[in-house]
C-alpha cells in the first residue's frame, strides 16, 4: 500500500496521507468505540445503523461491511504474494506468466495469483477450528511484527537520504495537495482494522471499559507505525523506484542488504497474516448478525456446535475473497475497499447523532413522573412536605395544571428544545422530540456532499467561475454550520458512565465532512464498481430480506401500562390522586387523560 501510494498517487508526501487518513479515522473511531460500549452485539457498524436508523440502511451498512472485509482480506492476500514472491527474486510471478499466460484487462490483475488465494483458503482452515486457534496465531504473528517494524525503523532511519526529499526527485509533494488527498483516500484501508474490536465487542469481558481502550490503543498504533515507516521508506529510495507489491524488502534490495530485505519480507507476511485473520474472524459474524436478522440468506446463521463458528459462512466467503484475491489488482482492490470503509464510516457518524437526540430504547416507554404510584394516605395527602410537593408538581407538569415557568423547569427529553432557546425559536416549539434533529441531519449530508462535490470538482470538471464557485462554497457551508445549530439548540441524552464521544454533534458532523471528501476523491471507475455491489445487495433485501426480516415479522409490542392516573379537583393544588385500571391506551403508551382532567384544563 505505501509504495502504491507514493509511486502513483502522492510522493513522499504519502506522510501527509497517513497523517489526514488517520485523524479521520480517529473521528470515526470516537464514534466506533461509544457504539462498541453502549451495545455490546456482535455486529460492528450493521447492528450500531440498525438500532438507530432502521433496517434497510442497516442492510445496505452491512452489505458495505461484506465488502470491506472481502476486499481487505484480498488485498492484503495480494501483497502477501508479492512480498513471498519477492524473496525469490519474483521467479513465481515469472513462472505463472510463462506456464499459464497474462491478460490485459482494466482492475484485474495481469496474471492469476494461485499464491494469494492459496494463503487465503489456508488462513479459512485456522479461523473454521474457532476463536482460540485464530488469537493464538494473531499474536504469534503480532509479535513477530512489532520486532521487523523496530528493525526496519532503526536501520531504515541509518539508511535515509534526505536529498531523495529533494528538488532533483520532485519535491517532497509532486502531486501537490490533490495528490496528498487522492492519497488519503487510499490510505484509509490501513486503518480499516480498528473496528473489527467494535465488531466483536460481544465476546468482550468488559466491552465498556475494554472497547474504547483497545480502539485507541490499536489506532494509534497503527497510525504511528505507517508514518514512521512511509517516511523511511521514502527517505531511503527515490520514490519513483518504488515496487508497488513489495515496497519495503525491495527498497533495501536496492541499497544492497538483501539479507534485510529477506527478513523485512519475513516480517511483512508475518504482520499480514493477523490482518487476513482479522477479515476472515470479523466476516462470518456480520453474515451471522445480518442472518439472524432475517435480511440474509438463514443458512449462514448456522453455528457449528463443535468449534462454535458460523462455518457456512466462513467457507462461502472466504472461498469469495479467494477468488478476489486471484484476478483483481491490488491498487483496485484498496480503492474498492475504501470506498466501502468510508460508507461505512459515515453512517455510524450520522448514527451517532441520531442516537444522542433520542430516547434510550433501553428505557421504560413510560417517562418517570407518569408511571403508577400506589394511592397516597390519608396522612400523606394533608402533609405540607417538601417532598409530596415536589412529586405533585412532576405530576401535574405533565398534565399541564401550572404555569409556563414551571413547565421551563422540568426536565426535558432527548430531542426536545432546550429551554433556553425557547422565547428565540419559537417555531420549533411544535416539533415532534426528535423531528428537527432527523430534518437536520438530512440537511447535513446534503450540505456536505454538494459543499465536497463543489470542492473536489469545481475547479477541474464542473469549470466553475471563480465568482459561482466562491459562492457555492459559503452557501453550503452556511447550511452546513445551520443544520449542525438546530441539532445543537436540542436536549442529548444524559451522559452515560461509558464512553461517549466528545463534542457532539460537531465531531461525528466532522466525520461525515471528511469521509464524504475522501469518497469523492476516489476514480470514477471505484465508484462504477461500487454501485454494481450495491444494486445486487438491494436485490437481495428486496427479494429476500423484507420477506423473512424478523423485525417486520414481529407483533406490536405492548407498552405495558398498568394503571392511569384521575385527579379530581379540589381548592388547592393537592388534588387527590388515585390509580384505577386502564380501558384504553393510546399508540404513544401514555397515560390516558380523563374527563375529568378535561374540566380541570
Amino acid at each position: 500500500l505505501t509504495g502504491t501510494v507514493a509511486r502513483d498517487i502522492a510522493g513522499p508526501a504519502v506522510v501527509i496521507s497517513f497523517l489526514v487518513a488517520g485523524f479521520a479515522s480517529l473521528l470515526a473511531a470516537f464514534c466506533y468505540a461509544e457504539f462498541g460500549a453502549r451495545v455490546p452485539r456482535t455486529g460492528s457498524a450493521y447492528m450500531f445503523t440498525y438500532i438507530s436508523v432502521g433496517e434497510i440502511w442497516a442492510f445496505l451498512i452491512g452489505w458495505n461491511v461484506i465488502l470491506e472485509y472481502m476486499i481487505g482480506g484480498a488485498a492484503v492476500a495480494r501483497a502477501w504474494s508479492g512480498y513471498l514472491d519477492s524473496m525469490f527474486d519474483h521467479k513465481i510471478k515469472n513462472f505463472t506468466e510463462t506456464n499459464i499466460g497474462t491478460w490485459q484487462v482494466p482492475f484485474l490483475t495481469h496474471y492469476p495469483d494461485f499464491l494469494a488465494a492459496g494463503i487465503l483458503l489456508i488462513a479459512m482452515v485456522f479461523i473454521s477450528f474457532g476463536v482460540r486457534v485464530s488469537s493464538w496465531l494473531n499474536h504469534l504473528f503480532a509479535a513477530v511484527s512489532l520486532a521487523i517494524i523496530l528493525f526496519i525503523l532503526i536501520f531504515g532511519f541509518i539508511l535515509a537520504e534526505p536529498k531523495n526529499w529533494g528538488a532533483a526527485e520532485g519535491g517532497f509533494a509532486p502531486f501537490g495537495v490533490s495528490g496528498i488527498m487522492a492519497g488519503t483516500a487510499t490510505c484509509f484501508y490501513a486503518f480499516v482494522g480498528f473496528d473489527v474490536i467494535a465488531a466483536s465487542s460481544e465476546e468482550a469481558k468488559n466491552p465498556q471499559k475494554a472497547i474504547p481502550i483497545a480502539t485507541a490503543i490499536s489506532l494509534g498504533l497503527a497510525a504511528g507505525a505507517y508514518i514512521l515507516v512511509s517516511t523511511v521508506l521514502t527517505l531511503m529510495v527515490p520514490w519513483k523506484t518504488l515496487t508497488p507489491d513489495s515496497a519495503l524488502s525491495d527498497a533495501f534490495n536496492q541499497r544492497g542488504y538483501k539479507w534485510a530485505g529477506f527478513i523485512i519480507a519475513v516480517g511483512s507476511i508475518c504482520a499480514m497474516n493477523t490482518v487476513l485473520l482479522s477479515s476472515l474472524f470479523s466476516l462470518p459474524r456480520i453474515i451471522y448478525a445480518m442472518a439472524e436478522d432475517g435480511l440474509f440468506f438463514q443458512i449462514f446463521s448456522r453455528v457449528n456446535p463443535h468449534t462454535k463458528v458460523p462455518l457456512t459462512a466462513i467457507l462461502t466467503f472466504g472461498s469469495l475473497m479467494a477468488l478476489l484475491a486471484m484476478i483483481f489488482d491490488l491498487e483496485a482492490l484498496v480503492q474498492f475497499l475504501s470506498i466501502g470503509t468510508l460508507l461505512a464510516y459515515t453512517f455510524v457518524a450520522a448514527s451517532i447523532i441520531v442516537l444522542r437526540f433520542q430516547n434510550s430504547k433501553a428505557e421504560s416507554p413510560l417517562p418517570v413522573n407518569c408511571q403508577a404510584s400506589p394511592p397516597p394516605s390519608n396522612a400523606s395527602l394533608g402533609s405540607e412536605s417538601n417532598v409530596d410537593l415536589k412529586e405533585y408538581e412532576s405530576f401535574s407538569d405533565k398534565l399541564q395544571l401550572v404555569d409556563k415557568e414551571k413547565r421551563g423547569k422540568e426536565h426535558r427529553e432527548p430531542g426536545q428544545l432546550k429551554a433556553a432557546f425557547e422565547p428565540y425559536l419559537k417555531f420549533l416549539n411544535n416539533c415532534y422530540p426528535g423531528e428537527v434533529v432527523t430534518i437536520s441531519m438530512v440537511a447535513i449530508m446534503v450540505c456536505a456532499i454538494s459543499l465536497c462535490s463543489v470542492l473536489v470538482f469545481g475547479n477541474t470538471h464542473l469549470h466553475l467561475p471563480t465568482w459561482s464557485y466562491s459562492l457555492l462554497l459559503l452557501l453550503f457551508t452556511l447550511g452546513f454550520c445551520l443544520s449542525l445549530f438546530f441539532i445543537w439548540v436540542h436536549e442529548q441524552q444524559p451522559k452515560a458512565s461509558t464512553f461517549q464521544v466528545p463534542l457532539v454533534p460537531l465531531t461525528p458532523a466532522l466525520s461525515i465532512l471528511i469521509n464524504i471528501y475522501l469518497m469523492l476523491k476516489l476514480s470514477y471507475m471505484t465508484w462504477v464498481r461500487f454501485a454494481v455491489w450495491l444494486l445486487i445487495g438491494l436485490v437481495i433485501y428486496f427479494g429476500y430480506g423484507v420477506w423473512h426480516s424478523k423485525e417486520n415479522l414481529r407483533e406490536p409490542r405492548s407498552h405495558g401500562v398498568t394503571a392511569r392516573y384521575v385527579v379530581f379537583a379540589g381548592s388547592s393544588l393537592k388534588e387527590t390522586v388515585q390509580t384505577v385500571q386502564p380501558k384504553t391506551q393510546d399508540v404513544m403508551g401514555m397515560a390516558e387523560v380523563t374527563a375529568e382532567e378535561e374540566d380541570m384544563r
